[in-house]
């Protein structure tokens, strides 16, 4: 994947990644070294306990190595909160880039769905079965950057932390990785007893927790959700306990596959469905072509339309350029209705440099 791995940075994850047998293509593919195949899950023949452990390993080293993309190519800012921690308590963190926060015009804040992905992913399986542009948000990244100036990226699964430090258990090699041959090695991830982060005890609690230190009060007058999956919900969540905040602040919301239900979550706030169905659309796992009206298939909410795949995990990256459309055509809506006395211009419209130009 020619635009993402197009940098200068290789992440350090990628050692661990190469102990491992595997590695990111030019295709930005997972691969193995020697063989060059896909990754094969069933590695230990009829014996899931050793192969899931196997996979639950790659998946870690596949999010450490995101957290490095996210940082060092894309140039965003690891932000660690609650803000007033005491010391040793745990934190939970996310990403902004550098203007997230004192960009006047727009911001957009990403929010993915639920499960072991963190900050950078929309989902591990696209990561590790299609490629890192299909499966990671760094795409989304780049384009709101050049667009509109301001990016967020939550982390609403970053909810728990093991007692213990990470470098204790996270992960334990039951046999040390052989030099010859390391795919022989296998591994134990320990499931020592978890407590609570702080603002983050829920992807709820974090989208909140975020919201209310650091995007309400944010420069932006311009604010825009993509949220996908279990995100829907959360958002959702959010609007209905910072309506007035939400309402004045976003100018729209990108549902992907969300698993948002107006109807049950705002059944008696019938202000919250109105603003919903004027400033949502949503994108569904469908075997209709992009962009497709999804009429009668789908909870009617807010306008739905297919996102050109029946894959959960593909939907957003294949309904990456209808969303930005979707987003462009929102902000040129709201100026018109403000009455501004020049249109809303997007950074790209403008053509303004930023300064977290990526180089991917």
């Amino acid at each position: 994947m020619e635009t993402i791995l197009k940098c200068m940075y290789v992440p350090e994850s990628s050692k661990i990644l190469k102990d491992f047998k595997y590695h990111f293509n030019e295709h930005g593919e997972l691969r193995h070294l020697d063989t060059n195949e896909e990754f094969a899950y069933n590695s230990y023949k009829g014996d899931y306990k050793r192969n899931h452990k196997r996979y639950q390993v790659l998946g870690q080293i596949i999010t450490q190595y995101v957290y490095e993309l996210l940082d060092k190519a894309c140039n965003l800012q690891k932000i660690y909160f609650p803000i007033d921690a005491h010391p040793n308590e745990p934190l939970s963190c996310f990403y902004l880039s550098e203007e997230a926060l004192i960009n006047p015009s727009s911001l957009i804040v990403l929010l993915q769905d639920q499960g072991v992905i963190r900050a950078g992913q929309w989902g591990q399986k696209a990561i590790i079965h299609h490629s890192l542009e299909k499966g990671t948000q760094i795409p989304f990244i780049q384009r709101a950057l050049e667009e509109y100036g301001g990016v967020i990226v939550l982390n609403p699964n970053d909810n728990f932390i093991a007692m213990k430090t990470e470098e204790e258990c996270v992960i334990k090699k039951e046999e040390s990785l052989s030099e010859t041959n390391p795919a022989n090695a296998s591994f134990e991830i320990e499931e020592p007893p978890e407590i609570a982060k702080r603002g983050s005890s829920t992807p709820e609690e974090h989208t909140r927790y975020v919201w209310d230190f650091f995007i309400s009060k944010s420069a932006a007058t311009n604010v825009a959700f993509i949220a996908h999956g279990y995100g829907g919900l959360a958002f959702v969540d959010l609007l209905l306990q910072r309506k007035l905040e939400i309402m004045a602040k976003v100018f729209a919301v990108a549902f992907i596959d969300s698993l948002h239900h107006v109807q049950h979550q705002a059944r008696e706030n019938p202000e919250v469905q109105s603003w919903i169905l004027k400033h949502a659309r949503g994108w569904i796992a469908s075997s209709l072509p992009l962009d497709r009206s999804t009429g009668s298939l789908m909870k009617l909410d807010c306008p739905t339309v297919s996102a050109g795949t029946e894959n959960h995990e593909l939907t957003p990256s294949l309904s990456l350029n209808s969303i930005f459309r979707f987003l462009a055509r929102s902000l040129r809506a709201k100026s018109s209705v403000v009455g501004s006395p020049t249109p809303v211009q997007t950074r790209s419209a403008t053509k303004k440099k930023t300064t977290n130009k990526l180089s991917l």
